[in-house]
Formats: C-alpha cells, structure tokens, sequence
C-alpha cells in the first residue's frame, strides 16, 4: 500500500502540491526518475525493472500521474496487464482533464485494481478501477487529500485515520519548505497498518517518496529520496 497526499488549492500559486511514499518488495529492483521511455517523449517517471512501467511521473506540460493498489489487490496476478503501464498512458496527455478522459475509457478489467491520481495546476483527479467496466473519476476540490488503498480521506484506513489529521494540522509545504510534511513523512511509528513510512518486514516496506510542486505558471518542482524518507536525502529531479 502506497501514499500520496494531495494539498489542492485553486488560484494559488501553487494550485496542487504532492507528497508521496512508495511501499514495495524491497527486491523489487526499479531506477530513479528519468526519460526510460522513447516512446512517452517528454515523460519523466521512476522505472520498475520487472514489468517496465512506473508508479509515478511528470511530463513537460505539467502533468503528474500516480497509481496505487487497492485493498487485496498487490503483486501481479495471470492474464492481467502491469498497473504501472496506467501513469505512462497518462502523462502521454498535455492536460489532467486529457488524460483522464483516455483513462476512463479503458477496460479497467485488463488490470488488478487500482487507484490513481491525476494532476496539472487546473486540479486533481481521482479515478478509481475496480477490476471491471470503466475506470471511474473522481474531481478533488480545494482542500487536503489522502488517498491509500481506499478512497480519499477514508478514515476506515488505519494509516489516514492516523496521519490525516496530522497534514491538516501542518503549515502548507510553501510556507515552511515541506518540512512539516517531510517530518510525517519520515514516521515508522505506530501499528503495521497505520506506518507511512513502512518499517520492513516480510521483504516489504517503504523504498522511495517524492515531494511534487507544480505552480500555476505550469513550472513543476519534484523532490525524489531514493530510499525511506527517514535515511535518504531528497534530490531535486525537474
């Protein structure tokens, strides 16, 4: 189960901010953000290894896509199609409302499960695939969102019940550098299913997190640690 965190505010300077923790197999090789595609020109995104996809990118007109599991729904399963093909779609896309047009009309029963976002400065999008029909979206208004496995802001998952309270309660990432945002960021505290920054156990934990700015003027600002928020520094990539 993955993290992203979303500060959505229309008409400011920073219209959508991002934050993201990464949880995999820590055997699961995958490469730092970069170009790994000639066929997304202009598409910037970590690569997994196995399966050639992404978790999560940007491209050059401002776009970030990210997806996630949902509930009973990790790993790969037969006759399925890798999730990570599903942000490269995206962002091949000058615009969030774009992209997400081309996401719903997808069979979503050609992958597991999943969840995703989908942003540029105009807002946010949540689209939701439940393994059948088409893949359903969901607009963010202004406010703050975190989205797990479960739908936004669900409080039935132990890790927003836990942390979401603790982001509203943070100054927006503009004011103080994203350090309050970083500090939860790097937290291993609490039960198993409440972590966001997943302590390892059973080959599994939290491996990458990204911090995401895109301003209004379509500038995007991303922040990549290449390893659990609490050990590894974050490194501008755009």
């Amino acid at each position: 189960m993955c993290t992203v965190v979303l500060l959505v505010r229309p008409g400011h300077a920073h219209p959508v901010m991002l934050a993201a923790n990464r949880d995999e197999r820590l055997d699961r090789a995958w490469d730092q953000p970069d170009e790994w595609w000639p066929e997304h020109p202009g598409v910037i995104a970590g690569r997994d290894r196995t399966a050639g996809g992404t978790w999560m990118g940007v491209n050059r007109a401002g776009v970030v896509a990210a997806v996630l599991n949902r509930p009973g729904s990790l790993g790969p399963a037969p006759g399925k199609r890798s999730r990570g093909e599903l942000p490269l779609l995206a962002l091949d896309h000058e615009a969030a409302a774009a992209a997400v047009a081309a996401v719903t009309r997808l069979d979503a029963g050609a992958w597991r499960s999943f969840n995703m976002i989908v942003a540029d400065r105009a807002g946010a999008v949540f689209l939701r695939g439940l393994g059948r029909g088409h893949p359903q979206a969901e607009p963010l208004g202004a406010g703050l969102w975190m989205v797990t496995a479960h739908d936004p802001n669900d409080g039935s998952s132990p890790r927003v019940a836990r942390h979401l309270p603790r982001f509203r309660a943070a100054p927006p990432p503009d004011t103080d550098g994203w350090r309050g945002w970083r500090a939860i960021l790097k937290d291993r505290s609490g039960a198993p299913g409440e972590q966001i920054n997943v302590v390892p156990r059973d080959g599994f934990g939290t491996v990458c997190s990204s911090l995401v700015a895109l301003d209004a003027d379509d500038g995007v600002a991303w922040l990549f640690a290449a390893g659990p928020p609490d050990a590894a520094t974050f490194e501008r990539v755009v």
